[in-house]
Order: C-alpha cells, then sequence, then structure tokens
C-alpha cells in the first residue's frame, strides 16, 4: 500500500500496489501493521457499504462525538465519488479545513479519516457503490453532522446535488449550532 500525506493532519489517500499475472491482479487493501507504521487505527469492528443510483447523491457529513469517534477506511467499488473530508479536531492546525478526494473503482484509491474528523460523498455517476471500514460501532446518540451548503466549510461542489435525505439537508450550521462541534478532547 502506498500512503499519500494528504493537507489536513492525520488524513491520508491511499493507493494500493496491484501484483498481476494472467490471472489479473491481487492487491492489498488494508493491512493493520502498515496502518500502524503511520500512527493510524488498524483495528475496525465494521464494514459498511452504500448504493447510491443516481449521480448528484449526498452523503453526510456525519461524524460520532466522541467517546463513539470513529476512524474510516473509504473506497468505491463501482462508479466514481467525490469523497470530502473535515478536520473537526478543535487545536489541530487543519482546524476546520476540508479536503476532497475522487475515490473510484478506477483509480482504487482510498481515504483513511481520523476519528473527528467529518466525512461526505458526492456521487459523480449513476450506480454508485462505496464500502468502508468503521473502527467505533455506530452509536445512534453520539451521531452528528454538518450541513453540505454551510457557507462556514466554503465548498464548491462540482456538479449540482441531486438527492439528499431530510438529515442531511437540515444539520444545523457551524454559527447556530446550540453547543460546540467537538469538545477539546485529545486525538
Amino acid at each position: 500500500m502506498i500512503f499519500r500525506a494528504t493537507t489536513l493532519q492525520d488524513a491520508w489517500l491511499i493507493e494500493p500496489e496491484p501484483r498481476g499475472d494472467e490471472r489479473g491482479w491481487f492487491a492489498r487493501t488494508m493491512c493493520r501493521d502498515e496502518l500502524e507504521s503511520y500512527n493510524l487505527t488498524g483495528d475496525f469492528v465494521q464494514q459498511n457499504a452504500s448504493c447510491s443510483l443516481y449521480r448528484g447523491t449526498l452523503r453526510g457529513f456525519h461524524f460520532q462525538r466522541p467517546p463513539h469517534a470513529e476512524a474510516k477506511l473509504i473506497r468505491c467499488l463501482r462508479g466514481s465519488i467525490l469523497d470530502v473530508i473535515i478536520d473537526l479536531r478543535e487545536g489541530s492546525p487543519s482546524h476546520l479545513r476540508h479536503e476532497a478526494f475522487e475515490l473510484s473503482d478506477a483509480n482504487r484509491r482510498q481515504i483513511y479519516v481520523p476519528p473527528g474528523f467529518a466525512h461526505a460523498f458526492l456521487t459523480l455517476c449513476d450506480d454508485v457503490e462505496v464500502s468502508y471500514l468503521v473502527s467505533a460501532r455506530y452509536t445512534p446518540e453520539a451521531e452528528d453532522g454538518l450541513r453540505f451548503d454551510d457557507p462556514a466549510l466554503g465548498i464548491d461542489w462540482p456538479i449540482p446535488i441531486e438527492v439528499i435525505s431530510e438529515k442531511d439537508a437540515t444539520w444545523a450550521l457551524i454559527n447556530h449550532r446550540d453547543r460546540p462541534l467537538l469538545a477539546s478532547t485529545r486525538w
């Protein structure tokens, strides 16, 4: 696996190193030892999958509050997505900054999202399948989110958002929240 640093502290773009022969190819997509050698969480307790039928479907921004904050390792198995992550960790040099990555079945890239980040993706074509590993069990009372169109974030989506859940469309704006994004916690 090839680890490429992003502009956000502790987030990594990971590319496979396929080995091929007459049968096709093989590549490692997750290795606890390699993740831990970069001081990343290598223990995952759940694997989730989503299928989005239409181009312009947005899922997110989602995160879980401590102590249920989760690391994610995200991969697009079919189609292509624009995956966007936001550092919510108070005190981080990249606090409230975001970065976007195209993940697709063609480029086989993955994004490692550390605990304390919000995550969303926008489908760039019809019939998209995404798989992701998570390091913490889903805890409904710890669930939270950010609005995709929050002016404080300034995210420039490359295509119109055509499909979004009511929950994702109505998260509170950062400047109108009744509590801080994340309590000050050591990450």
